[in-house]
């Protein structure tokens, strides 16, 4: 029995990524960082929304073998806050939609909720809503954490782990 794929494109349909199997984690991001990505990505002309209404960013975060552009890749252009910031989200070129964000040196992709066809996992956590700018309720669906809880350290080392001795990857 293969891994389920579930399929993120750009809303124009010339990029396709795909994450293999099941994400790390399903979250939204209230850190600084995430916030002022997704206003960079959303200031761009015809850009698609990548932030929730609060503020909070929606992700899928797939383990590196597990997440890759398969189609349209010579399309992504990738944005960074800073020149030396550790963090670039991708975007397609081709009608401004924000994909994706690699954070160096990890071994993670984080991608938008937001891009994904079908049904996908439940919000499992909030992360850094002590950064949130938003006057609205924070959204009940899932603990909300005013920093990084470690239960999101502890996914990441054991997805780490997962990589070392998997033998199933996305083709790059």
């Amino acid at each position: 029995m293969g891994l389920a794929v579930r399929t993120a494109t750009c809303s124009c349909g010339r990029v396709r990524c795909v994450g293999l199997g099941t994400p790390i984690l399903s979250t939204v991001c209230y850190c600084s960082d995430c916030q002022a990505g997704g206003y960079q990505i959303e200031a761009l002309a015809g850009a698609c929304r990548v932030l929730d209404p609060d503020g909070g960013s929606p992700y899928l975060t797939y383990r590196d073998d597990r997440f890759a552009c398969v189609e349209g890749a010579d399309l992504l252009v990738g944005y960074k806050l800073k020149p030396d910031a550790p963090t670039q989200r991708f975007v397609a070129s081709c009608c401004n939609t924000g994909l994706f964000l690699k954070f160096a040196p990890g071994h993670w992709t984080s991608s938008y909720r937001s891009r994904f066809d079908g049904p996908l996992p439940p919000i499992e956590m909030r992360t850094k809503v002590a950064r949130r700018q938003s006057d609205l309720p924070i959204p009940q669906d899932a603990p909300a954490y005013r920093s990084f809880p470690l239960k999101l350290f502890r996914r990441l080392f054991a997805a780490r782990i997962a990589m070392l001795f998997s033998s199933a990857s996305v083709g790059r």
